[in-house]
């Protein structure tokens, strides 16, 4: 993963710390196979990627890759920055955490958490996987810009699936049917 930089109006500051955690905690935690899909784009990615996290955008897009960067303390080369070279995407984190990415799929793991005490963390789990999927497609975009946007949106789409898979079968494996009743129906 490049280094990834964060600009926030100071009112998102709490949006921007739960982005930073999700990059340096969740990346890490998604199966291998998630990661090892974008082992080649993110080798060829700028060594710095800011990303300007909005609540939305005008468009109502989920994010966009930037041609040139617009964020003044990168957009020129610097010494600091040790020759590595810089993208910018952004990000609009209330319509991410609205995207419905896999309705039908969301919707049956949802009725499994229904009932217990993780739809919570469910839906906190969902939003985060939503975040670093829309980062790796808009990296996946800097990196390779003729890409066709169908070829991308299905790698992301299938990073966002196999994450949100890995992370409900941890979490199956780790409940307490006695204490935890999001389980305890079967069908």
């Amino acid at each position: 993963m490049p280094v990834v930089v964060l600009a926030h109006s100071v009112r998102d500051r709490d949006r921007a710390e739960q982005f930073g955690l999700v990059i340096r905690k969740d990346w890490a935690q998604v199966p291998s196979r998630c990661r090892e899909a974008y082992d080649e784009i993110l080798d060829k990615a700028s060594g710095i990627v800011v990303v300007q996290l909005k609540r939305t955008n005008v468009c109502g897009c989920l994010g966009h890759r930037h041609v040139a960067v617009k964020e003044s303390p990168f957009s020129e080369p610097h010494k600091a920055f040790g020759g590595a070279s810089c993208g910018e995407i952004d990000i609009a984190y209330e319509r991410v955490k609205s995207w419905k990415a896999l309705p039908l799929t969301e919707t049956a793991l949802d009725t499994k958490f229904l009932s217990g005490s993780r739809l919570e963390e469910f839906h906190a789990e969902q939003f985060r996987m939503r975040l670093l999927s829309v980062l790796l497609h808009e990296i996946n975009h800097l990196v390779y810009p003729n890409e066709p946007e169908a070829s991308v949106r299905e790698r992301s789409l299938a990073f966002y699936r196999e994450a949100l898979a890995g992370y409900v079968e941890a979490a199956v494996s780790t409940l307490s049917l006695t204490y935890d009743r999001s389980f305890s129906r079967f069908d």
